[in-house]
């Protein structure tokens, strides 16, 4: 299957589309809804991915247009006291929203979707990119962990909320082609 991935545009239509594929995965990972305090970058894309210059999102489509995964890259905009000292907006990135369709998961797609917004953090000016995952998130600090992350700070918290980052800062990282093929069958 050849997969696409493209930055998200203000299609009004396309953004829906992803809208509606992020809520399906939050529904499906963590068994809630939409959650207002949680989810303005899902009801408000273009403010937080698509007008400002060093924020984008990222989708793959399949050949059919199906949104199979979700990426978004933003300068850091939390106010987190145990990290006030380590981060700011125009030197930290922060990873959000990477959602891979459970029948393309296991096949490197998650891993590029992070290579291309890592790219873009890169060529935006960014040192480094921060995220938060959970612990009960199958293979997530795993997959974080592989791909440079080191933990920052276990909250030990009921999310099971681990804070990790990575120095991007003089990386070269080579620019990544927008579509490839995947070993899936849908």
């Amino acid at each position: 299957m050849k997969v696409t991935i493209k930055e998200l545009s203000k299609n009004s239509q396309e953004i829906k589309e992803v809208q509606e594929f992020l809520f399906k995965m939050i529904k499906l990972e963590f068994g809630y809804d939409y959650v207002p305090e949680w989810h303005q970058d899902i009801v408000n894309m273009d403010e937080y991915y698509v007008n400002p210059k060093r924020n984008n999102f990222f989708v793959a489509y399949t050949e059919t247009g199906e949104v199979i995964a979700t990426i978004g890259i933003r300068a850091y905009d939390k106010d987190f006291p145990e990290f006030r000292h380590l981060y700011s907006n125009e030197a930290t990135s922060s990873i959000w929203r990477l959602f891979v369709d459970r029948r393309c998961r296991r096949c490197g797609l998650a891993s590029k979707m992070f290579d291309v917004a890592e790219n873009f953090a890169n060529q935006s000016g960014f040192d480094d990119i921060y995220l938060h995952t959970h612990k009960n998130l199958d293979g997530a600090i795993k997959f974080w962990t592989k791909m440079g992350f080191v933990v920052i700070l276990d909250s030990n918290d009921e999310l099971e909320t681990v804070h990790m980052d990575k120095k991007i800062q003089g990386l070269d990282i080579n620019p990544l082609a927008d579509d490839f093929s995947l070993a899936v069958k849908l």
